[in-house]
């Protein structure tokens, strides 16, 4: 049995939300960023963590894809055309979404005082609604990869939802109800139960 360690207001979300997905059981650690607990399982104290047996594995990602390539779901097969373009929206998600999220989040609590450029909130705000409205253009089906559930979309709602706790602008009705369904799936429902 797996565990994650994180808390549900983390990038642990999305783990627990792609094993819901997948049917696998698991246990939580519910723990927060540089805390003690944190720290057992990852030395930077970064969540979230998965632990597989003796084997604790680290980033939200990277997990995500270990676990679709190991269980064969919520992925296309490695080495495929198809993977590329998953690999290629998952990454563009990083760069142009959660990049832009946790920058905002530096400058907004997580850096001292001393160090963050509250000017910079602004264009990050703006940033990320040019993406929005990219992805917008591009979703043509109930998922981004197609006819299924990836770790892409959980990727991308996961972001939709932190910029809304962040107090971004809101995305375009395209994309909110797009996401909307996917927070509607019986997984997102099973961790946000957790909560």
């Amino acid at each position: 049995m797996y565990t994650v360690v994180g808390t549900l207001k983390s990038r642990g979300a999305r783990v627990m939300w792609m094993l819901e997905e997948m049917g696998i059981a698991y246990t939580h650690i519910p723990c927060g960023a540089r805390s003690e607990e944190a720290k057992k399982y990852n030395p930077l104290g970064k969540i979230p963590a998965l632990v597989d047996g003796d084997e604790v594995l680290t980033d939200s990602v990277a997990i995500m894809t270990y676990l679709g390539d190991k269980h064969g779901a919520l992925t296309a097969p490695a080495g495929t055309p198809a993977r590329a373009r998953q690999d290629a929206m998952t990454l563009w998600l990083i760069d142009e979404f959660d990049a832009v999220l946790w920058t905002y989040a530096k400058h907004a609590f997580v850096f001292p005082q001393e160090n963050r450029v509250p000017e910079i909130k602004d264009s990050l705000k703006a940033e990320f609604l040019r993406s929005a409205a990219l992805l917008s253009e591009r979703i043509e089906g109930p998922f981004l990869m197609g006819d299924q559930i990836t770790h892409a979309d959980i990727l991308a709602v996961h972001c939709l939802n932190w910029s809304i706790g962040a107090k971004f602008p809101r995305v375009d009705d395209k994309l909110n109800l797009w996401a909307r369904s996917l927070r509607e799936r019986p997984a997102f429902q099973a961790i946000q139960a957790r909560d």
